[in-house]
């Protein structure tokens, strides 16, 4: 099945972030923008050094790509990019201050909103189609997140400009075709260094002094950073924005798990509820796919 590797490169991606607090908790200490502008420069280094060793060839197929387009798909290119840039510096430091600040619970929320404006916004926006099933899936999921609002208004604020921010971004990079997807992550993730540069001598801290803080950064770029991205816009080429969407929930049931056992965060039954709502929405959602594969697993079992 052709698209099964498109949902694997999604399915990795939000798995990894689902552990994402077991990285970020260990400095919650420290300023969120001092751990955003590390993030945000470790990523921008370690990426312009692999683009320029490994992948000088893809830069000019990119330049000479972005030379052949007219003046409007230029600035439409443009735009894209730096639309995206915008939306994942805004989505990091929402994400960073809620976690450490707020709680691991209002993060997970945050990307169980995030598939529902996801999958609308492509509708409006994309116009992709939905099945009768995936409008249930939605509105499962619509239910789900209602129910949690009840237990903490506060959280779901906080949960919908984190939710808001991603799913922006992953619609705007659906459409962000024609280029090399290690190249596109590195000229966005550049773009955000840039951007907070003039920001860090005004609002950062003392230069931390701690190996576990350096240690932490590093892992966050490479491992929830770098690597899990370049995964999404992967997914992105081969798959459509609401599905990858949907598959986003991955993230959040991990974070509610962690949440639960690992940082002990109070937890009712209300939410432990809307959650197995959601994780069944995800199902629903997909079920073509599962259908799919099962399937082809019988046509392969009957020729053999």
């Amino acid at each position: 099945m052709k698209s099964a590797k498109y949902y694997l490169a999604a399915i990795v991606a939000f798995t990894i972030w689902g552990f994402f607090s077991l990285i970020l908790k260990p400095i919650h200490e420290y300023n969120s923008l001092d751990i955003l502008f590390y993030r945000v420069f470790s990523c921008g280094i370690l990426m312009s050094v692999i683009a320029i060793l490994f992948k000088r060839k893809a830069i000019v197929e990119a330049w000479d790509f972005f030379k052949q387009m007219n003046k409007s798909e230029k600035r439409r290119t443009i735009l894209l990019n730096l639309g995206g840039t915008f939306f994942l510096v805004t989505n990091w430091f929402t994400f960073i201050y809620v976690m450490n600040h707020v709680s691991v619970k209002a993060t997970s929320l945050a990307y169980l909103v995030c598939p529902i404006l996801t999958t609308l916004l492509a509708y409006f926006i994309l116009n992709e189609k939905l099945s009768k099933t995936q409008w249930l899936a939605v509105g499962l999921s619509c239910t789900g997140c209602v129910v949690l609002t009840y237990t903490s208004i506060t959280d779901m604020l906080f949960s919908m400009a984190i939710g808001l921010s991603y799913a922006c971004y992953l619609v705007s990079q659906r459409v962000n075709k024609g280029f090399d997807k290690f190249i596109i992550l590195t000229f966005q993730i550049v773009m955000a260094s840039l951007i907070l540069v003039p920001f860090f001598q005004a609002y950062s801290g003392p230069v931390p002094t701690d190996v576990t803080f350096y240690f932490c950064i590093e892992t966050i770029a490479i491992m929830f950073t770098i690597f899990p991205l370049f995964l999404n816009l992967y997914a992105l080429s081969g798959i459509n924005s609401s599905t990858v969407g949907m598959l986003l929930n991955i993230n959040p049931m991990i974070a509610f798990a962690l949440a639960l056992w690992v940082f002990q965060e109070p937890i009712n039954e209300v939410q432990l509820v809307a959650y197995v709502i959601i994780f069944a929405a995800v199902l629903v959602f997909n079920q073509n796919f599962f259908v799919t594969i099962r399937k082809k697993r019988i046509l392969m079992s009957k020729g053999n």
